[in-house]
């Protein structure tokens, strides 16, 4: 069974993190990113794993359930890794087989680059996971409100992220059930060259393509029929506003950046 992908996935709940701010929960995660480029050691890095992992608890998820989700993921992440490790030649020599030579500071930075990748992998699912993707949508348009002022498509963008981010999981689980179909009627995805592996994917990829229309067109229909309208008329159900939590989540998130940038080598 594929393991399932939870980048884009909503569980409801009540926790702290589910009650912020759409947009302020955006913002954060987006300041996280930023901050953790400027990690370069073990206690800088430390220092973010602990905030990520404050993160999931406070979302009440199991941190179980956030490394299964992870697993689709980690191939790109390894071979990211090896790349950085292959082709990185500075500091002193560890190995070398012809023109491809491991060396300790490629060994360190692959390192890094692989906790780098995990941590905004998990900060990212923890946005997804406790903010309704209509939530998305309102927080970006928030934050996009001021380009209106140069005549930026705010609404329209702030749906197209949502409805892509709705349906990222959707289109994850129907690859699999027609992977499950595929593999019943005796296809064997994992046997054969690489051009042989490639040519079994196209049974896979047009009814995926098929099915994103279908669902495509029942979207605009149902949009259509509720007289969905894009504009500063349109009203809306959930009016939501920042409030002590996260001010007091911008606090440490703020403090945690100072102390990234004063204990960085």
């Amino acid at each position: 069974m594929m393991n399932k992908l939870l980048l884009g996935r909503y569980i409801p709940g009540n926790s702290i993190v589910h009650r912020m701010d759409p947009a302020s929960k955006i913002l954060l995660s987006i300041f996280f990113v930023f901050i953790i480029f400027f990690a370069n050691n073990l206690v800088t890095y430390g220092l973010m794993t602990l905030l990520a992992l404050v993160s999931v608890v406070a979302s009440r998820t199991s941190l179980r359930f956030f490394i299964r989700g992870i697993r689709p993921l980690l191939w790109v992440i390894i071979f990211t890794v090896i790349i950085q490790i292959l082709f990185d030649n500075t500091g002193h020599q560890l190995f070398k087989f012809y023109f491809l030579t491991v060396t300790d500071n490629g060994l360190k930075t692959a390192g890094f680059i692989f906790i780098r990748f995990l941590l905004i992998i998990f900060f990212s699912t923890v946005l997804t996971l406790t903010t309704d993707p209509l939530a998305i949508a309102s927080g970006i348009e928030k934050l996009l409100m001021p380009l209106k002022k140069i005549k930026f498509p705010v609404y329209t963008m702030s749906l197209m992220i949502s409805i892509s981010l709705r349906f990222v999981p959707t289109l994850m689980d129907e690859t699999e059930t027609i992977i499950k179909a595929q593999s019943s009627r005796g296809v064997k995805f994992k046997e054969g060259n690489i051009l042989a592996r490639s040519k079994k994917m196209i049974p896979i990829l047009i009814p995926l393509f098929i099915s994103s229309f279908k669902h495509a067109e029942g979207l605009g229909r149902a949009m259509e029929a509720r007289g969905y309208k894009d504009g500063d008329n349109r009203s809306q159900y959930h009016v939501y506003k920042a409030s002590k939590i996260d001010f007091c989540t911008w606090a440490v998130f703020i403090i945690s950046g100072i102390l990234i940038f004063v204990l960085r080598g």
